[in-house]
C-alpha cells in the first residue's frame, strides 16, 4: 500500500471511529461540548505541530495512553512526576515512555481556553488519536511504579503471561492481537530486543524465528555490549504508516520484539493468536475496523468519573 492509500485508510479509520462507536460507562464523546467546545481543535493543532517536528511522536502518544490504562485504569497517572516508585520510572517506561512535553503543551493551551475543565487523562486519550470519543475521565492521585512493573506487558513475557495481563484488565485474546497491531508504527530500543540476537534464552544462538537478513541488520545495529538506546523501526515495511504490514511481518519472521513474533511463531500461538494474525495479514480493512473498538475498550478500563479523582492543573503533579 502506498503512502496516499495508507493515509486515506487512517483517515477512514478515524471517520469510522467518529460515526460508529457506542458510549459505555459514564464516558461520552460530547462530554466537553459546552464546557470546552474548542477542545478537539486545540489538541489536534498541537499534535499536528508535534508531528511536523517528529513523526514518531504519534506512536509515542499511542503507547503512552496504553501504558496509562494498564495501571489503575486510564487516569493519567503515567504523566505524574514522582519518586522511584512512580510509573514514569518503572522499568517498562524508564528511558522509553515519550511525549510528556507534548501533553504539557496541549494542557497549557487547553487551560488557556477552558481552565480547570479538561482532565489530563482525557487529553492523553485525545492526543493518542484513538480514544477520542469517549471522554469524561478524571485524573488519578497516585502513580504506582510497582504495579506498572507487574501489570504492563513486557517484550520478554511469554504469550501466556501477555494474555493473562490483558485478561486482568478485562481485555481478551482478540484484543491482544488487535492492539499489538499498533506496532505498525513507532520504534523500539535495542535493549528491548537484543536478547534475541546472539544468545537467545541461553542457547548460544540467535532466536531462530528471526528472518536471516533482518537478523544481520539488527546485529549490526545492536552489537553485543553495544548502545542499548539505539532504536529500530517496529515495522520496516511501512514506517509511519498505519496499516496491516505488522501482521505480514510476523508471517515472515520480521517481528522486532519477542512479544510480537510469539503471536505467530510460538507453540502457544497455534491455538490462540496465530489464526487472527493470519487473518489480519490478509484483511487490512477488518483490522482497521476492529482496532478502534479495541482501543475504546482499553480506554474504558476503570476510568475515574463523577467526583472521583480530580482535574489537574499541571499534568505532572496532583493539585495542592
Amino acid at each position: 500500500m502506498n503512502r496516499s492509500c495508507s493515509s486515506n485508510a487512517y483517515l477512514w479509520l478515524m471517520n469510522f471511529f467518529v460515526l460508529s462507536v457506542t458510549v459505555r460507562s459514564q464516558l461520552t464523546p460530547d462530554f466537553y461540548m459546552t464546557t470546552c467546545p474548542d477542545l478537539f481543535r486545540i489538541v489536534r493543532r498541537e499534535v499536528q505541530n508535534a508531528l511536523k517536528i517528529e513523526m514518531r511522536i504519534g506512536a509515542s502518544l499511542l503507547r503512552l495512553h496504553f501504558h496509562d490504562c494498564f495501571v489503575n485504569g486510564c487516569d493519567g497517572s503515567v504523566l505524574l512526576d514522582g519518586d522511584d516508585d512512580s510509573e514514569k520510572l518503572a522499568a517498562p517506561n524508564l528511558n522509553s515512555a515519550r511525549g510528556f512535553e507534548v501533553i504539557d503543551t496541549i494542557k497549557s493551551s487547553v487551560e488557556s481556553a477552558c481552565s480547570g475543565v479538561v482532565s489530563c487523562a482525557d487529553i492523553l486519550a485525545i492526543a493518542a488519536r484513538d480514544s477520542v470519543l469517549l471522554l469524561g475521565r478524571r485524573d488519578g492521585l497516585v502513580s504506582n511504579g510497582t504495579l506498572a512493573n507487574l501489570a504492563l506487558p513486557s517484550p520478554f513475557d511469554t504469550l501466556d503471561t501477555i494474555i493473562s495481563k490483558f485478561n486482568n484488565v478485562g481485555l481478551n485474546l482478540k484484543d491482544v492481537v488487535t492492539l499489538s497491531g499498533s506496532h505498525t508504527i513507532g520504534r523500539a530500543r535495542c535493549t528491548f530486543f537484543s536478547n534475541r540476537l546472539f544468545n537467545f534464552s541461553g542457547t548460544g544462538a540467535p532466536d531462530s524465528t528471526i528472518e536471516t537478513n533482518m537478523l544481520t541488520e539488527l546485529q549490526n545495529l545492536c552489537p553485543q555490549n553495544g548502545d542499548g538506546n539505539k532504536t529500530s523501526v517496529l515495522d520496516p515495511n511501512s514506517v509511519d504508516l498505519f496499516d496491516n504490514h505488522y501482521f505480514k511481518n510476523l508471517l515472515n519472521g520480521k517481528g522486532l520484539l519477542g512479544s510480537d513474533q510469539i503471536l505467530f511463531s510460538s507453540d502457544e500461538a497455534t491455538a490462540t493468536t496465530k489464526p487472527l494474525v493470519q487473518f489480519y495479514s490478509e484483511n487490512e480493512r477488518n483490522f482497521l475496523v476492529e482496532f478502534p473498538y479495541a482501543m475504546i475498550k482499553m480506554g474504558n478500563i476503570n476510568p475515574l468519573t463523577g467526583s472521583d479523582g480530580e482535574i489537574r492543573k499541571n499534568c505532572r503533579v496532583v493539585n495542592s
